[in-house]
């Protein structure tokens, strides 16, 4: 039996339908994500489940004594609880039931005779009802909970009230999860979260949560790991697909096709048919014409299938960015510190034209003080700092205040991206199709920057910064409140070949989007906390697997590991197909032999980290998997290569 249903449900606000005849069915342990456009109506169908909407028509029927648990972005926790007091709220009724025992106690030590039978029938009830709402053993799941969405034990006795907006917030998610409803509702659960953090909360909901979860969520990795189904709200209606993200992708790509297809024929049809009425309506066939006419008309209203709207394809020519020499910034023993906070100690750090850096650690770790130190708007206690003099730099930040709310989208682009050498701006066409490509279409082209919501503003931010010819952009956490079709385009502005339309400068990016990061990112930067950091040369998805290994355990501690110096680049020539085979001390190559073959495995690992940046693969888990071992083979004969150099060289 179904824990929840709607059923032909219409809600909308003023003129504007968000849901029509919406029907859908949850059933117990299913795990759902919902999915659509921001302003779709994501957050209202949650709320028309947890019952604090209404629906205008239709029926939301739930299962007698459903228990939900609602996460809302401002959670209601008592402000004078310390936060484990506050995570302990999720058993009210086991601390309810101790407090009747322990009062039942009290009264068997004075019972008389007669009373003692009934009271020993309580005493086995309420044990009974205790061992259902999980006995005494509750201290280590609020621990376990507390640790895993990121909180230390120091933090355990701050009261509510010196906690963060988003601290509250994964407070607030703690209890939720320790009250284990039998219906989670959850919306944009990892807005607060750091990597570990989501990492955490994806194992808890799909290996330990055993009631039905319905999660809003723009972030990819976890609807891959948790979901086995997704509802897309589309044009006010539902759309279902099974399967996680990932399948998501593929069928609606393929549902897409479908539809373009059929539109196509439709399309034909009705220029057949308005070209015959045309030709015959003011003739002996007047009367046939008009007939088709009217069916004509009965068709394209309830038989047209709209063309699919294309998110798959951007085609932008981006200004070129102006070269900045050898090196774009450098640091060396740079070190920072607030008071006894520790940040960073000794970080040396060169980009080159090119490079893709992404910054990764837990919530407090430095990363954003990190790229005021490197943009020099905060000085380091110590260390070196250079950048070439011909920079140029694109900085999305978190706040959008400098921005004039009464611009149109286009018009604000026009203003936005920088002259061209002859001193012209964008044309309004070309703003237009750059407000188009970062998805504005149509009417939303017009809107004013006041009227848009923080998405839309933070999607409208990074259409100029991308088109902006800048030759280092520096994005910190761009995507926090982005749908995911708006996070897509981004990544795909990043990733492109600039010969496709792509970016073509430096980029620097702070973010927990481990999908973005894969990405767009060719080498990742930790900060680990107390000042270690380690940098990585690879992609998001290589750096991830060498940590679980293990790999990376001295790195964590060591204060100051040192960068790896970046390749040479490597000649232009075709990418070999295969890795080639290790090559032992008996090997009979020359000196010459060794290098060329270095330089081939040195360009099929650029080679493999492109195609493993590209959606389409990223997104196939088989896909990427193949592709990691390749990499890891490549690598493994290319150690063996240099090896058996240095043994000749020397």
């Amino acid at each position: 039996m179904p824990l929840a249903t709607l059923t032909k449900v219409r809600f909308g606000h003023g003129t504007r339908l968000l849901l029509d005849e919406a029907t859908l069915s949850i059933e117990p342990g299913e795990k759902i994500g919902l999915v659509g456009r921001n302003g779709c109506g994501k957050s209202t169908l949650l709320k028309l489940l947890e019952g604090r909407l209404k629906p205008d028509a239709g029926v939301v029927g739930l299962q007698r004594g459903l228990r939900i648990g609602f996460l809302t972005q401002d959670p209601d926790i008592d402000v004078n609880d310390t936060l484990r007091e506050a995570a302990e709220r999720a058993f009210t009724r086991l601390f309810e039931i101790h407090h009747a025992l322990n009062a039942l106690y009290e009264r068997l030590a004075h019972a008389k005779d007669d009373e003692i039978a009934p009271l020993l029938d309580r005493q086995s009830r309420l044990e009974h009802d205790l061992e259902a709402a999980g006995g005494y053993a509750i201290d280590h799941r609020i621990d376990a909970v507390l640790h895993g969405l990121g909180f230390t034990d120091e933090q355990f006795a701050l009261p509510v009230s010196k906690l963060s907006g988003g601290q509250r917030a994964r407070a607030g998610l703690a209890r939720l999860l320790l009250e284990e409803p039998d219906m989670l509702l959850l919306d944009e659960p990892t807005n607060h979260l750091d990597i570990e953090g989501r990492r955490w909360l994806e194992d808890f909901l799909a290996d330990e949560f055993a009631g039905a979860v319905i999660v809003v969520s723009h972030d990819r990795w976890l609807l891959d790991r948790v979901v086995s189904r997704i509802v897309e709200i589309h044009d006010a209606g539902l759309r279902e697909y099974p399967g996680n993200y990932a399948d998501f992708v593929l069928l609606r790509r393929q549902r897409a096709l479908t539809q373009q297809r059929v539109h196509e024929k439709q399309q034909d049809k009705i220029s057949r048919e308005e070209a015959y009425i045309a030709r015959y309506k003011a003739g002996q066939r007047a009367r046939q014409a008009k007939g088709r006419a009217t069916r004509l008309e009965r068709y394209q209203r309830d038989e047209l299938v709209e063309r699919p709207v294309d998110f798959e394809v951007m085609r932008l020519e981006l200004p070129k960015a102006e070269r900045v020499g050898d090196i774009v910034i450098a640091a060396h023993a740079v070190s920072k510190a607030y008071g006894e906070r520790v940040l960073l100690t000794d970080l040396d750090l060169t980009l080159k034209p090119g490079d893709r850096l992404g910054i990764v650690g837990a919530n407090g770790t430095g990363k954003t003080t990190l790229i005021r130190i490197l943009m020099e708007t905060e000085a380091p206690d110590a260390g070196v700092l250079k950048s070439s003099p011909r920079l140029c730099v694109g900085w999305f930040r978190q706040d959008q205040d400098h921005l004039d709310p009464t611009l149109e989208v286009w018009r604000h682009l026009q203003m936005t991206v920088p002259r061209r050498k002859n001193g012209a701006r964008l044309s309004e066409q070309e703003a237009r199709d750059l407000a188009g490509a970062f998805l504005f279409s149509g009417s939303a082209q017009e809107s004013t920057i006041g009227s848009l919501s923080g998405g839309e503003r933070a999607r409208a931010v990074l259409a100029g910064l991308v088109a902006g010819a800048h030759n280092l952009l520096i994005l910190d956490e761009p995507s926090n409140h982005l749908d995911i079709p708006s996070a897509e385009r981004l990544e795909q502005a990043l990733s492109l070949p600039p010969d496709e339309g792509g970016y073509d400068g430096t980029l620097i990016l702070v973010s927990h989007d481990r999908a973005l990061l894969q990405a767009t990112c060719d080498q990742i930067l930790c900060l680990e906390g107390d000042g270690a950091w380690s940098l990585f040369q690879g992609t998001y998805m290589e750096f991830d697997a060498q940590r679980r290994s293990g790999a990376t355990a001295a790195a964590k501690a060591a204060p100051k590991p040192s960068p790896r110096p970046a390749p040479e680049p490597a000649k232009k020539k075709a990418a070999p197909k295969a890795a080639p085979k290790k090559t032992g001390k008996g090997s009979s190559f020359h000196i010459e032999d060794l290098e060329r073959r270095i330089e081939e495995v040195d360009r099929l690992i650029a080679s493999i980290d492109q195609r493993m940046g590209e959606p389409d693969v990223y997104m196939d888990r088989a896909r990427t998997t193949a592709l990691i071992d390749e990499r890891k083979d490549a690598e493994a004969a290319k150690s063996a290569l240099e090896s058996e150099w240095s043994r000749r060289a020397g």
